[in-house]
């Protein structure tokens, strides 16, 4: 018989941590802070195999599931005492979920679960205390309704409030006894009313309905944007854990909180979180009510001048501070808690590796491995290279003048601007329409996942530093101001006020998620400054990688910051990107206008001190190191006007009639130009421009050679080769021109002449074009777009869609195509050193900065990869991560 459920109680427990894929994350952690004799609420786990065998049979469980819950149920009675669904001792439970992958807030959870009735009035004989009974039992009510029933909470909360003002209350503590008792009754005429039958009294009804639930819940449309948006398979699954309940809200010796064992912020190396007394997790985490901090100096720090828990309950904060120190050490890594105390007592209902920024776990795995905690290599791993993102971001610029509104905590750092929209729906189809947005919300839940996904900073009135606003907002790297308790925040009229002064949706705001400030209107940034446990981590990783990381440049200013982020060259100089600038465009359109050789040289020779000054600025910067120029790659009509009025201005500035640059421009038009005359059929046709950019070259390296007294080995690369014989004859052009610069200057330097693979035909026919070609680059750009037959300008209008269908596993212009494409590749390098086996292979594509296609980079023995300036420290790391065996190329 299939083990469908694991039990875990007192000192002992079925699973154990290795178990994760089986029980979740929160099923397998659950166990082993058993197995470690940890104060832990008994209760089992059922099993992510459940999850897919619900899917499979269309939302029905295996038949024995049932008999192996209720046996198991039967233990946690034993030890806990009270009886699932007794009237006099009555055992309450949650209902959680647990994937095995963390995916905080996403899917569905049920607390008090058990309470009906006849269970609410023993609950309130057992514990003394009527008030605690009704409170848990309305709010059972509520998320029951909500999470199984599918009643918006909304309505409940509604009532609440309408209730609360009735009476003149203004918080949720301030309600008795009869309060809540009238306040059930409420919330269970609502369910008839919506549902036209009662709320259900069986408590056997209601687990099951849960535990259904919660599976359901893995295909909500939060859970999975949440999983598109972290790569977590959808096949996974959920675990479900049911679990004796211990209540934070009974009375002001019982509390809950979450806990960090290290700070996820900043990574500082003490505890760090908040609690609440006399309540439920809920409301620490949903931010219903502004918690406390847990410890003295976090409470110092935050100027709060309300009780720590470490002043409030010491002996309990001496307990989690040896238990948190004993789980890190457990499991090497920082974890994420949570507890409860009741009737002071201590219980801990989970840890977790804890999600952090991406400045803490840098800091975190430094520090981890300067303590011998974990090796080098370990902290290098921990640290995904997509993360990096969030520290090559702008900050707010210390000297510029700030309009301060308001102010909350810093929930999650970083800086942005952007106008105020107060729904995710907004954030998202603005953010599509191409303008900048914050997400304004009292609080954010788990239905909002998208819209804080598309903003580019968060905003809340209400909740702390882990709320779902906070949590989900570190994750993704987007910053967030949570708490400011000072806004008041209107969704009918969509206005935010502060005192007197209101901001409407569309005014810009600026929130500083480091300071917890908000601003009015647009704050200046400046770049980041990369040192400290980044260059320690960093240095690490190049110690560890074997693969080269070149940038994308083709400016000085973009040539600084490679070398700034530790690029070691340049991998792909666009030419033509120069020739937009507008003091050359006229000389280019002259060249394209000319009607005869002759003409063409003539322009040409105006481009040349223009295109050498160019090369010579990026060989100075590059000090010796490898600079890889393309020769000019786009079809000649896109440096042509495209409408009357620009004709006549070129017109005029050429000295030709505006008829006969409309009908030069109609004639190089072409039907699909990203496969019409481009590339090195530019060279072939008109040999002179590859001339003038190879002597320019030249010229500036010997220039730039004598000024640094660094050798200059300048790469020229031959773009869109489909054929060696292509190749030869550009070769051939570029090696006269060698021989004239070397003899006109009387000095000798080395140069290289390869191509880039961008052709599917270039790619099978590797091993021909490599006994010219002195390098490879796959321009994996235009390679996917031959492979696919798909226009990367057009596909995002339906790429999309092949995604969320599952056609592809990922948009293929952002992360390699590892089945087609990466054969490609793999063919072609495998081809070249078959005939050439020191041929040096790049890859100079967008994919370049792509962890997982970098990762494949490395599987195939590509000597390096080029990136875009900012992705050269994302670069360094997963190529790091390839070379000890941590990365992850995707097969499909």
């Amino acid at each position: 018989m299939t083990k469908w459920v694991y039990a875990f109680g007192e000192v002992k427990a079925d699973g154990k941590a290795e178990m994760r894929e089986l029980l979740g994350g929160k099923g397998a952690n659950l166990a082993e802070m058993c197995n470690l004799g940890l104060p832990v609420p008994p209760g089992f786990t059922i099993t992510t195999e459940v999850c897919t065998a619900y899917y499979e049979n269309k939302g029905e469980l295996p038949a024995d599931v049932e008999s192996q819950t209720l046996e198991a149920m039967a233990g946690v009675e034993t030890l806990v005492g009270g009886k699932f669904g007794d009237k006099d001792d009555p055992l309450l439970v949650s209902v959680r979920s647990g994937a095995r992958a963390s995916m905080p807030g996403m899917m569905d959870t049920v607390l008090n679960l058990g309470l009906n009735d006849q269970t609410v009035e023993g609950l309130a004989a057992r514990s003394g205390d009527a008030r605690f009974a009704f409170d848990s039992y309305r709010r059972f009510v509520q998320m029951y309704s909500d999470v199984v029933l599918g009643i918006a909470h909304e309505h409940f909360e509604n009532s609440l409030e309408s209730y609360k003002e009735s009476k003149g209350f203004n918080l949720d503590t301030d309600l008795g006894a009869e309060d809540w008792m009238k306040m059930t009754e409420t919330f269970k005429s609502i369910v008839a009313d919506k549902m036209g039958k009662p709320f259900p009294q069986d408590v056997h009804e209601q687990l099951w309905g849960a535990i259904n639930a919660v599976f359901g819940s893995w295909e909500t449309p939060r859970a999975i944007t949440y999983r598109r948006l972290h790569d977590i398979p959808d096949d996974w699954g959920t675990a479900v854990n049911v679990q004796a309940m211990v209540f934070g809200n009974m009375g002001d010796n019982c509390a809950t909180g979450v806990a960090f064992t290290r700070n996820p912020s900043t990574g500082d190396n003490r505890l760090y979180g908040e609690f609440l007394i006399n309540a439920q997790g809920e409301d620490v985490v949903a931010g219903i009510r502004t918690p406390h901090a847990i410890t003295e100096a976090s409470r110092i720090e935050s100027n709060d001048d309300r009780y720590s828990l470490e002043a409030a309950m010491p002996d309990n904060y001496q307990e989690l501070q040896a238990i948190c120190d004993k789980l890190e050490q457990h499991y090497s890594d920082m974890q994420d808690l949570e507890f409860t105390i009741q009737n002071g007592k201590l219980w801990m209902l989970q840890t977790r590796n804890g999600k952090r920024t991406a400045e803490a776990a840098l800091k975190i795995a430094v520090d981890m491995a300067e303590e011998k905690l974990i090796s080098r290599d370990e902290a290098i791993l921990r640290i995904d290279p997509a993360s990096l993102d969030q520290l090559l971001h702008p900050t707010l610029d210390p000297d510029a003048a700030r309009d301060v509104i308001a102010t909350g905590l810093p929930a999650s750092p970083g800086a942005a601007s952007g106008e105020i929209v107060f729904s995710a729906n907004d954030a998202e189809a603005k953010t599509n329409a191409g303008t900048d947005v914050i997400l304004v919300r009292v609080e954010t839940s788990p239905e909002d996942i998208h819209g804080m996904h598309a903003a580019k900073g968060i905003l809340t009135a209400r909740g702390g530093m882990t709320s779902h606003a906070a949590v989900v907002a570190r994750g993704m790297g987007t910053p967030c101001v949570s708490a400011a308790g000072s806004l008041r925040i209107d969704y009918a009229a969509k206005t935010m006020s502060v005192g007197e002064r209101v901001l409407k949706e569309g005014d810009i705001i600026t929130i500083d998620g480091a300071a917890g400030q908000v601003m009015a209107g647009k704050v200046p940034t400046r770049h980041p400054e990369l040192s400290g446990d980044f260059a320690t981590l960093m240095g690490w990783a190049d110690a560890a990688r074997v693969m080269k990381v070149r940038a994308n440049a083709e400016t000085p200013d973009d040539a600084a910051t490679a070398r700034k982020f530790g690029a070691e060259g340049i991998g792909l100089c666009r030419t033509e990107h120069m020739f937009f600038d507008a003091e050359r465009i006229t000389s280019v359109r002259e060249m394209i206008l000319a009607r005869d050789e002759a003409g063409r040289r003539a322009a040409l020779a105006k481009l040349l001190p223009m295109q050498k000054d160019d090369f010579f600025q990026l060989f100075k910067i590059m000090a010796g190191l490898p600079v890889t120029i393309r020769l000019l790659d786009p079809p000649l009509h896109e440096f042509l006007p495209h409408s009357d009025a620009e004709n006549e201005s070129v017109a005029a500035a050429l000295g030709v009639s505006a008829v006969e640059v409309a009908a030069r421009t109609n004639e190089l038009k072409e039907f699909n130009p990203m496969l019409g005359h481009r590339g090195c059929r530019l060279a072939v046709t008109y040999p002179e421009i590859a001339e003038m950019q190879a002597r320019a070259i030249f010229e500036a390296a010997i220039a730039a050679g004598a000024e640094t007294g660094q050798q200059v080995v300048p790469e020229v690369m031959v773009p869109l080769v489909a054929t060696k014989a292509e190749l030869d004859m550009i070769k051939a052009v570029i090696d006269r021109v060698a021989e004239e610069v070397q003899t006109e200057q009387g000095v000798k330097f080395d140069y290289l002449v390869g191509s880039m693979i961008e052709l599917p035909r270039a790619a099978l026919m590797a091993g021909e074009i490599a006994q010219t070609s002195a390098f490879f680059s796959f321009g994996t750009n235009d390679l996917t777009q031959t492979t696919f037959g798909v226009s990367r300008d057009d596909a995002s209008r339906f790429l999309g869609e092949y995604v969320e269908k599952g056609i592809l596993p990922n948009d293929p212009f952002v992360s390699l195509d590892i089945a087609g494409v990466g054969q490609l590749v793999r063919m072609g390098a495998e081809r070249a050193r078959d005939v050439k086996p020191k041929i040096k292979l790049g890859i100079c594509g967008e994919h370049g900065g792509d962890p997982a296609s970098i990762s494949f980079c490395g599987e195939t023995g590509l000597d390096y990869v080029s990136c875009s300036p900012f992705r050269v420290p994302i670069a360094r790391l997963a190529a790091a991560h390839s070379a000890l065996g941590g990365g992850e190329s995707r097969t499909a």
